[in-house]
Parts: structure tokens; C-alpha cells; sequence
């Protein structure tokens, strides 16, 4: 198989809550392999401090503070990218995540889940990728080329008990993944292709300490749960999220559209019998 199936340097990519554990490490992923990465995101010291490790493999990056949830910040978003590299070919919907307040715990009955913190939720998680897909899609639309990358969960496939805010919005975020793939191949043309990633567990800044013992490091009960119920028997590498994007964007995918592919060491094929 050629190499040029997977060649997608001299690209240009926006990586919505690029500073985050995952967004990062798929802006590093892009950006070894030849891609200009956009970082968006609202932590301007960790966005810097991103490119300088980007930039200092020789890599070309650049961090723009945007809150995804207002359409004038994303808006003003794309005008800096516009303006610096001329063109977006891909669009990865990575920021998101859940909320305390948006989640049934032994003291917060889900009858008692405040509307406040659902909406706060779905805003982020749902409104947080409609709005950068309206504003970046319209530059894929104008080139009648590029690719859109979704991040879903496995609490879409497999709602998860706790987390019914998160589980609702990520399984929103697959039904719109499918949606908006039939509209920008229909309206625009086979070029635009628009998919999702559903990541099974990985450690993260939010997760970390409800997976794991702050104090030991050790599994706490749901950890263990998790990791039972996952065939590899192991949380994922934050990297191994690369190899799917990679291809999902390149033209080894020209045919694929409208799907959501699992990495999750197999958590939804384990029915736990």
C-alpha cells in the first residue's frame, strides 16, 4: 500500500480543546506528520506551552484563545486562522467533557440533576461542536474539500451508569455526526467528509482520580470495573487515538463517511459474561 494513502502534510488543522489530554496528543500527532495545527482553547499557558514543543520538533503550530460555546469567539477564531495559513482542511471537535453537577452520585439522585447544569452540559458538549462545524464547515464547504472528526464517547454506544448528561450529549454528537455527513456530501460534494472517534477509557485531567487512587495510584472500584469489562485490560495511551485520525483525514478514507470508530481495547465487543 503507498504511502501517499496516509500522506496528509502541508494541511492545515483546527483542534478544538487542543490543550487537553487527548486534543493534545492528536495535535502532536497531526503535527509530526506535517500538518499545521491550530490549537482553540481558553488555557492560554498550556495552548503556548503546546507549541513550543510542537515548534520545537519542528513542527508548526499555533494557539488561538476561543470559547467553542460563542459563535463570536469561534467566529474571530477563524478570521486568525484564515488570515495565517490562507485555508482549514480539517476540523477535530475535541473540546468537551462532563460536569459534577450534571452527574448522579450516591448524594444527587438523577431526580434531583439541576436543569442549570444539564443545559451548562449539553452546551458544552453538543453546542461545542455544532457551532465550530457551522463556522470552520463553511470554509470546507467554499473548497468543497476537507474533513470534519468528531469526538463521541463510549457512553454514546454504551451509556454509562452516573454520567447521564455526558452520556446523552456524546450519543447527540454521534447522531449529528451522521446527520451532518449526508448534508455536506449532498450539498458540497463527496470531498467533505465528516466522522467521529468514540474513545474508550483513557486517563484525563477530569477522570484521573474517579479511575484511580489519588494516594496509591491503585484502581478505585469503578476503575477496576472499567478495566474488567475491557478485553486489552488496560486504560488507553492518549497516542493511540493518533493512528485512527490519521486515517480518518488522509485519503485512505476518501470512501468513509458518517461513521463513529470505536478505540476502546475492545470495552464495546465485552459483554463482561
Amino acid at each position: 500500500m503507498s504511502d501517499a494513502l496516509f500522506d496528509i502534510s502541508g494541511q492545515v488543522a483546527v483542534i478544538t480543546g487542543g490543550t487537553g489530554v487527548l486534543g493534545a496528543a492528536m495535535a502532536r500527532g497531526l503535527a509530526q506528520r506535517g500538518v499545521r495545527v491550530a490549537l482553540l482553547g481558553r488555557n492560554q499557558p498550556k495552548g503556548e506551552e503546546l507549541v513550543r514543543q510542537i515548534t520545537a520538533v519542528d513542527g508548526e503550530a499555533c494557539f488561538v484563545s476561543a470559547d467553542v460555546t460563542v459563535r463570536d469567539s469561534c467566529e474571530q477564531a477563524a478570521s486568525t486562522i484564515q488570515a495565517r495559513w490562507g485555508r482549514v482542511d480539517i476540523l477535530v471537535n475535541a473540546a468537551g467533557g462532563n460536569k459534577p453537577g450534571a452527574t448522579v452520585t450516591p448524594d444527587q439522585s438523577f431526580f434531583d440533576l439541576p436543569a442549570s447544569a444539564l443545559a451548562d452540559l449539553m452546551n458544552l458538549n453538543v453546542l461545542g461542536t455544532l457551532l465550530p462545524s457551522q463556522i470552520f464547515g463553511r470554509t470546507l464547504a467554499r473548497q468543497a474539500a476537507g474533513s470534519i472528526i468528531n469526538i463521541s464517547s463510549m457512553a454514546a454506544l454504551r451509556p454509562l451508569s452516573r454520567v447521564v448528561g455526558y452520556s446523552a450529549s456524546k450519543a447527540a454528537i454521534a447522531n449529528f455526526t451522521s446527520w451532518l455527513s449526508v448534508y455536506m456530501c449532498q450539498q458540497f460534494g463527496p470531498g467533505i467528509r465528516v466522522n467521529a472517534i468514540a474513545p474508550g477509557f483513557f486517563l484525563t485531567e477530569q477522570n484521573r482520580f474517579l479511575l484511580t487512587d489519588e494516594q496509591t495510584g491503585q484502581l478505585t472500584a469503578r476503575g477496576r470495573a472499567i478495566i474488567d469489562h475491557t478485553p486489552m485490560g488496560r486504560f488507553g495511551e492518549a497516542d493511540e487515538l493518533v493512528g485512527t485520525l490519521v486515517w480518518l483525514v488522509s485519503p485512505a478514507a476518501r470512501f468513509v463517511t458518517g461513521i463513529v470508530v470505536p478505540v476502546d481495547g475492545g470495552f464495546s465487543a465485552c459483554s463482561g459474561i
